[in-house]
């Protein structure tokens, strides 16, 4: 998959939000489609929003850049549960953004995004 499309983009979103993870679906643009994943301290984590064909993230707040995660290599061909794993693994303390070494807990799942009203909106046009 060279971008992140909408469908894969919501099943990432399900799976991070099973996890615990306040993550949504971030729609750039006409058809482009990023996972946004709030962090604790009011920053933003927005993965793979840019059209490239690599798994990474821009870090804001305020809307000024604070922090990055470079490309990962070879992510392109990523499964969704891979994806999954390493945007749960990764740790946003520092300004360029690396895996941790272990997992952090899972928490409380939180419920998909948008419930069922939202997806009623949208059609149930995707699974």
């Amino acid at each position: 998959v060279a971008t992140m499309e909408e469908n894969r983009a919501r099943r990432v979103v399900d799976g991070l939000r099973a996890h615990g993870v306040h993550a949504s679906l971030k729609k750039v643009s006409v058809y482009q489609f990023g996972i946004a994943v709030m962090l604790p301290d009011g920053r933003e984590a927005v993965w793979d929003a840019d059209n490239a064909a690599g798994l990474e993230a821009t870090v804001m707040a305020d809307g000024m850049l604070r922090g990055f995660v470079p490309q990962i290599e070879g992510s392109e061909s990523w499964t969704e549960e891979q994806v999954v794993n390493e945007i749960w693994n990764t740790d946003y303390d520092k300004p360029v953004g690396r895996r941790r070494e272990s997992a952090p807990p899972s928490s409380a799942p939180l419920p998909p995004q948008g419930g069922v009203f939202a997806r009623f909106l949208d059609g149930f046009r995707y699974r």
